[in-house]
């Protein structure tokens, strides 16, 4: 498990630092160029046409650098739900596969323990780790050592609920993350109008355009960011539902194709 984790820390990590190189080449080479130019052109209207209403643009919606911390989050939670659904899906595929060849009507004795087992522990490594692999050798093996089908009830649910635990902790990453990108927005909301009231001394002598532009910054950081948690929202729980069908799943596998054939005589 210590190696799964290893893995998981370098995914993470790269996937934050993929997620930096690309929102901000796409801000460097797109989004700041094309929300200078215009700007520049709704200044100009405005200056010959006092009535001009300038449109909105997405490049000056989301120009601010608190819209690129939210995109730069995005990608990088997209990157561990997409790591952690994977995962689930690769072992959810091993409920359909007869992982014990246990006929319809056999008894498995405390002594037949020991075959059954190394027919798991012969499996790759990463269906070994895997949850259903587990908690069926963990099954095996209590029995084989304590002769007592309740006590391998017991310990199999004990061990899926405990795997269930260990799948909701590894979400406060994301969790983190979902309570980080609104957070950011509301930090670019509290900036803005704080831009805003430093230039209200501006706007008294006629010159509104430093205080609109503050308040764009105030609402439209706020706007993308909301946008940004409503979907990612629906992942995480959609992943989460997933992972909660698995170990249910998991248990009732169990039961169904090991616990039921133990005997003590």
């Amino acid at each position: 498990m210590n190696s799964t984790f290893s893995r998981e820390f370098v995914f993470q990590l790269f996937a934050l630092i993929i997620s930096v190189i690309i929102v901000h080449g796409i801000y460097v080479t797109v989004v700041w160029p094309n929300a200078e130019a215009v700007l520049a052109e709704q200044s100009a209207r405005m200056s010959q046409d006092p009535n001009y209403v300038a449109e909105s643009s997405i490049f000056v919606i989301v120009k601010d650098y608190e819209q690129e911390t939210c995109f730069v989050l995005m990608l990088w939670c997209l990157a561990m739900i997409g790591y952690k659904g994977y995962d689930t899906l690769r072992e959810r595929k091993l409920l359909a596969q007869q992982l014990i060849p246990i006929a319809e009507g056999v008894r498995v004795l405390p002594e037949d323990t020991r075959e059954y087992a190394r027919a798991l522990q012969a499996l790759p490594a990463w269906q070994r780790n895997a949850l259903l692999p587990r908690t069926l050798l963990n099954a095996l093996i209590r029995f084989g050592a304590t002769r007592n089908v309740q006590d391998v009830a017991s310990s199999t649910h004990q061990l899926v609920s405990s795997e269930a635990d260990r799948l909701e902790s590894e979400l406060s990453m994301v969790r983190y993350i979902l309570w980080a990108i609104p957070a950011i927005g509301f930090i670019g909301t509290v900036r803005g109008i704080g831009l805003a009231l430093n230039m209200a001394h501006r706007a008294v002598e006629g010159d509104v355009s430093g205080v609109t532009q503050s308040l764009g910054t105030a609402f439209n950081s706020t706007l993308i960011a909301l946008l940004i948690s409503i979907p990612l929202m629906f992942l995480v729980h959609q992943l989460q539902l997933m992972q909660e069908r698995l170990v249910f799943d998991a248990e009732s596998y169990t039961d169904d194709h090991l616990i039921r054939h133990l005997h003590t005589s």
